[in-house]
């Protein structure tokens, strides 16, 4: 794709791009007829997608640099026009106690899960305001809902974007602007993990799990699904917060 001057298809960005959820969620909003920028740091992925998906197009940020988040969204809409889906999926984390971690990666941590969610928010809303529509969905997890002794510096990031995205939705609901927020209550089966022998207990089925070991897994196109149909509800039946789970996942 060459920008909005040639393709009339609305445009959807897609923030943190990785080979799991983010790639998930470019491929089904191009499938679903969307221009799709993706935002990440990694350009290798982000290229490898652009040449594998019609319809997608990289744009290499690290958006805890406001500075450039910003640039980037100017770069986006002159190439591509006004975006009317945001999905903020990028996340920073840090599973450390509040004794162990750094503190300063908290402020990290917060500049990308939820200043950044601010100014994406400031930057692209005007625009759907001016139509009368438009999506903003954020994708969190439980650490959006409760803090864990190994969540100290991630876990208050994540209760600061969900609220934030609830500020969004009662500001913009009325103004035609959908904002949802996804809580994907469980282990996502991500590759750059590797074998299990590599990945921690908590991201593996317990020794007792009695069902087969991808069932205690989200699947990553099932998420974007999820994500897809949430910025495409009607109106009238519009959710703000959805929490998915394996049909297994004890809660």
């Amino acid at each position: 794709m060459t920008g909005a001057e040639t393709n009339d298809n609305p445009v959807c960005v897609i923030t943190g791009v990785g080979d799991s959820t983010g790639a998930a969620l470019a491929r089904r909003f191009a499938t679903g007829g969307y221009r799709v920028a993706m935002i990440a740091r990694n350009r290798h992925r982000l290229t490898a997608l652009e040449r594998e998906v019609p319809g997608c197009r990289a744009f290499v940020c690290d958006i805890g640099d406001l500075a450039a988040l910003a640039a980037t969204i100017a770069e986006i809409r002159a190439s591509m026009g006004a975006p009317s889906v945001l999905v903020h999926n990028a996340v920073a984390h840090t599973f450390d106690t509040f004794l162990d971690a750094d503190p300063a990666v908290l402020e990290r941590n917060f500049r990308v899960n939820t200043t950044a969610l601010l100014y994406l928010a400031r930057d692209l809303a005007p625009s759907m305001i001016d139509v009368g529509q438009g999506a903003i969905i954020v994708t969190g997890n439980t650490a959006s809902h409760r803090g864990v002794p190994k969540y100290a510096l991630f876990a208050p990031t994540k209760a600061a974007q969900r609220i934030l995205a609830e500020s969004l939705a009662r500001d913009l609901g009325p103004k035609g602007i959908h904002v949802g927020y996804v809580t994907v209550d469980a282990a996502i089966d991500v590759t750059w993990l590797g074998p299990d022998e590599n990945r921690p207990d908590w991201l593996l089925p317990p020794k007792d799990w009695p069902h087969a070991r991808e069932d205690f897994f989200a699947k990553p196109g099932a998420i974007a699904d999820e994500v897809f149909h949430l910025a495409h509800q009607d109106r009238s039946t519009w959710a703000f917060d959805l929490t998915i789970r394996p049909f297994a996942e004890k809660w």
